[in-house]
């Protein structure tokens, strides 16, 4: 199963190769920061088109199939515990299984509907059609179908680095510590 890190670090990596390789979206402007004290501005009605190009993206970005992976695994965690505790079942469980994945399938469609909707929220239309060449592009798509691998190797890099850290800041500590007369 895709973890929440991983999907999150999914959809940065995603955003930040499309604006970094994307020459449209790398001339756009980082928006400013939001002031605390003013109120956010009235949110401009999506249009269709705009929603259309948020939905590609969520689609050429590789960020949809994170959720068609869900109903499968679920079916066989389902099917696994049941299995387990009611063995007796097993014939019967496959079968309804099997006929209630199509409409279970249905749902990872509509998480990419709400994927779409909140990238229409936060993206313009002309940044969304940005992101979406670059993944229509050759290299977009070498970067999605890499995308599994890289987030693979990234984790496991990230948790040697985290346990190297954090190694070596407790060593710090203690050493600094020490210099105060501390010893732990």
């Amino acid at each position: 199963m895709i973890a929440r890190h991983e999907l999150m670090l999914g959809f940065g990596l995603a955003l930040m190769a499309a604006a970094t390789l994307c020459p449209a979206a790398a001339q756009q402007k980082a928006p400013a920061p939001a002031q605390p004290a003013s109120p956010a501005p009235a949110a401009a009605p999506i249009t269709p088109a705009h929603l259309a190009a948020a939905r590609a993206l969520v689609i050429g970005s590789g960020m949809s199939r994170s959720f068609g992976v869900v109903i499968p695994q679920f079916v066989d965690q389902i099917g696994s515990s049941l299995s387990q505790t009611r063995p007796e079942i097993v014939q019967d469980l496959k079968e309804v299984l099997t006929n209630l994945r199509p409409e279970f399938e249905k749902q990872a469609d509509e998480m990419t509907d709400i994927a779409a909707q909140i990238f229409a929220k936060r993206l313009s239309e002309a940044d969304l059609n940005a992101a979406v060449a670059f993944f229509n592009s050759t290299a977009g798509k070498n970067y999605v179908a890499a995308q599994p691998a890289i987030l693979t190797d990234i984790v496991t890099a990230m948790q040697g680095w985290q346990g190297k850290i954090s190694t070596d800041m407790m060593t710090r500590v203690r050493e600094e510590m020490k210099k105060k007369g501390h010893d732990i």
